[in-house]
């Protein structure tokens, strides 16, 4: 397999989505070294703990993205890199723009650089919906980020390395999002239960769906694309009704940043995308490094084609997601 005997680096890795990576990874492949690269001592120690019969071919490396010269001394004998790191909260990221700049484009640039020069073989990106049609700082640098990174395939030269993307949503029963917010304040015993928008929509994705969705990037990308799984809708209505029964629902209102439906697809976006059977691929529309190549097995989506929380196909009753929230651990 494409995975064994490779060492592959995540950075940010003491996040959910790298545990959750690195615990897949080591349970379906046998990679010679998995190293996670973030720059919280503690968080490393909890991780340690938590995956110490992996000791043999797990590597804790304290680190930032800000700082270039550490990445090249992480990198060195990196066969994949995963870039999960970043400053995600939107109002953080409001209140500290310059800091979300230095850790989101500064830092996506220094893993460019380094990676090119190290011999590293693929890297994959984690975008986020946010990045789509911006309203907010933290979308427009991961905006930023994702055009970076396509881009540097154009710098690939004849170095055996590609760039790729990864994009989804919130992660269901994520830090910060809406399942564990509503689970708080009915464990505090709320009959009633606040909803921004009682039109909002959201994707479900769980997160070894979305560490799914990385490794067939690492396994199939040939530089420039960006990968989106085909996952279910929801409205957030039916999720307080699921969690519970029987509540009042109060309208808020929207928040500053907040968009009523999820994008992955923009209808700009549709004149390169096409469509696989459990994804889309969005590739770009300046071909940068000449070996980009259209996957098989795909069909070109019609012109104006979008695809968002609120235009999806596939939607989850409140049955379905009551089902699935046994799925989500609480944080």
């Amino acid at each position: 397999m494409l995975l064994d005997d490779k060492t592959i680096l995540i950075t940010g890795g003491t996040g959910s989505f790298g545990k959750c990576f690195t615990k897949y990874v080591l349970t379906h492949y046998h990679p010679k070294k998995v190293i996670i690269y973030s720059r919280d001592e503690y968080k490393q120690f909890v991780m340690q703990n938590e995956f110490r019969k992996y000791a043999d071919r797990l590597r804790f490396f304290i680190g930032d993205v800000r700082d270039k010269e550490r990445l090249y001394r992480a990198f060195y004998g990196v066969d994949y890199v995963i870039h999960a790191a970043a400053l995600k909260q939107v109002p953080a990221c409001e209140y500290n723009p310059n800091e979300a700049i230095k850790t989101n484009v500064h830092g996506a640039m220094n893993i460019i650089e380094a990676a090119l020069d190290t011999g590293v073989k693929k890297v994959v990106a984690l975008s986020t919906d946010k990045a789509v049609n911006p309203v907010n700082l933290y979308g427009g640098t991961k905006l930023v980020s994702d055009k970076l990174f396509v881009a540097a395939n154009a710098y690939a030269g004849t170095k055996d390395i590609n760039f790729s993307i990864v994009r989804y949503g919130n992660v269901a029963g994520s830090r910060g999002s809406v399942i564990p917010f509503f689970r708080n304040l009915i464990e505090k015993g709320e009959k009633e239960l606040p909803v921004t928008d009682l039109r909002m929509t959201r994707f479900w994705i769980s997160l070894e769906e979305g560490v799914e969705l990385v490794i067939k990037a690492l396994l199939e990308a040939t530089g420039g694309e960006t990968f989106i799984s085909k996952i279910p809708s929801f409205k957030i209505t039916d999720l307080a009704e699921a969690m519970l029964p029987g509540c009042r629902i109060k309208e808020v209102g929207i928040r500053p940043g907040e968009k009523l439906h999820e994008i992955m697809v923009t209808t700009e976006d549709s004149m390169t995308t096409y469509e696989y059977e459990k994804h889309f691929i969005v590739y770009p529309q300046i071909e940068f490094s000449g070996r980009m190549k259209i996957h098989e097995g795909g069909k070109k989506v019609e012109d104006g084609f979008s695809y968002t929380s609120g235009n999806n196909t596939e939607w989850m009753t409140v049955e379905d997601i009551r089902e699935r929230l046994k799925e989500v651990q609480k944080d």
